[in-house]
């Protein structure tokens, strides 16, 4: 998943919070040594469970916190609601849980397993599995690997109930952006995610719509299907050396009428040069790219910048006509049209590009997600958006 960092130019009058949580990928020795790898394990094929279809599609109420969006569900029994940040970008459920020796400040008291009838945890040669999972801003979180019951809503009426879910009970973690949340849940193609542990029927269908207003919803199962006049698809891609992440591959950016291809820079690819994910806030570009993308902006908008470092391009105006449509053009033919909602972020008299420069994974944020109603499709491969106000599809 991404963490949220805290990025604010020495300068630069707004302040700037967006997450960026890809996990790394560490392992975890527990006193037994016993060593868990969070992204290489793969649970046995035995565990996974098969659900009814005819009890209807599972579902989630989402809600816009500050720079990631939070999803509702239950844990344990009798059932606890939680907060957590929905990210695809990351493997593991996870939740502050008492004892608390070190745990972030949330809207609600943190998970307490004593109180559940059907928390156990998992044992690792006679000792419990301990796990420790680093995001790349230094967040973090340490703690023990359960199994409990997960709850959501679904269309039928009745609850969706998950029996025997992996999750991790956080003693010990520390967020370095400001966020209610009291956790994080996976939903990468990770076999210990949310929608991996829902089992085979659901197929790893899931989608959400994302607006910085109201509240929405995370679908999963059949009814997760994107479909309808202006729905677009892009190919995902699956890779070897990052197997659990949902990659697409971004072919050109167009800046106004003037495209820019990736052919020709480092960037280019034809198996997946970018990550989709939630849990980021802002779309993240290596710098050679980066780099031909904001000379494009600087062309065409004409007033005074601000001084705000290198990986920023700000200026000093707040009227947004003066700057450029952003079209994200990725293999398969999803033309992204963005919303300068989605590309630029005023604040005050200043108005800063939200594509930046970082040397990791390419990724394509939450931001630039905004007002579109995206589909995962794994077993066909697909990606699918379709531009809409959110409020128009749980209306």
């Amino acid at each position: 998943m991404s963490l949220a960092i805290r990025l604010m130019g020495m300068t630069l009058s707004i302040q700037i919070i967006t997450s960026f949580l890809f996990a790394a990928p560490v392992s975890s020795s527990p006193p037994s040594g016993f060593t868990i790898d969070l992204f290489k394990r793969r649970l046995n094929s035995s565990s996974s469970r098969i659900y009814n279809t005819q009890l209807g599609s599972p579902y989630a109420d989402t809600l816009f916190d500050t720079s990631v969006y939070l999803m509702k569900l239950q844990i344990g029994t009798p059932p606890v609601e939680i907060e957590a940040i929905l990210d695809t970008g990351s493997e593991v459920i996870w939740t502050d849980c008492l004892p608390c020796h070190n745990c972030f400040k949330q809207s609600g008291p943190a998970f307490n397993p004593l109180d559940s009838s059907t928390y156990e945890e998992k044992i690792c040669d006679g000792s419990p599995c301990q796990y420790e999972i680093d995001y790349t801003d230094q967040s973090y979180t340490r703690g023990t690997y359960a199994t409990e019951t997960v709850t959501i809503q679904s269309t039928s009426g009745y609850s969706y109930v998950m029996p025997k879910t992996t999750i991790g009970c956080s003693h010990n973690a520390s967020v370095t952006f400001q966020t209610s949340a009291s956790g994080i849940v996976g939903l990468n193609w990770g076999p210990w995610s949310l929608v991996s542990q829902m089992g085979d029927d659901m197929l790893g269908l899931m989608s959400y719509c994302f607006s910085g207003e109201g509240t929405s919803k995370l679908n999963f199962g059949g009814n997760a299907i994107v479909s309808g006049d202006g729905t677009i698809s892009a190919n995902m891609f699956k890779k070897e050396e990052d197997p659990n992440q949902y990659y697409l591959n971004l072919d050109a950016i167009s800046v106004g009428k003037t495209r820019i291809e990736t052919l020709g820079t480092p960037f280019h690819a034809s198996n997946g040069n970018m990550i989709i994910d939630s849990g980021t806030t802002y779309t993240f570009l290596r710098k050679t790219y980066y780099n031909k993308v904001r000379k494009a902006v600087e062309n065409i908008v004409k007033a005074d910048q601000e001084d705000s470092g290198d990986n920023w391009l700000c200026y000093k105006t707040n009227n947004m006509d003066i700057f450029p449509v952003i079209t994200m053009h990725f293999q398969g033919g999803a033309d992204l049209v963005l919303d300068k909602y989605n590309t630029y972020m005023i604040s005050g008299e200043t108005i800063c590009l939200m594509i930046l420069c970082d040397s990791r994974t390419p990724v394509f944020g939450n931001r630039a997600q905004n007002n579109f109603w995206v589909g995962y499709d794994p077993s066909s491969l697909l990606v699918s958006f379709k531009p809409t106000k959110c409020s128009a599809l749980w209306s």
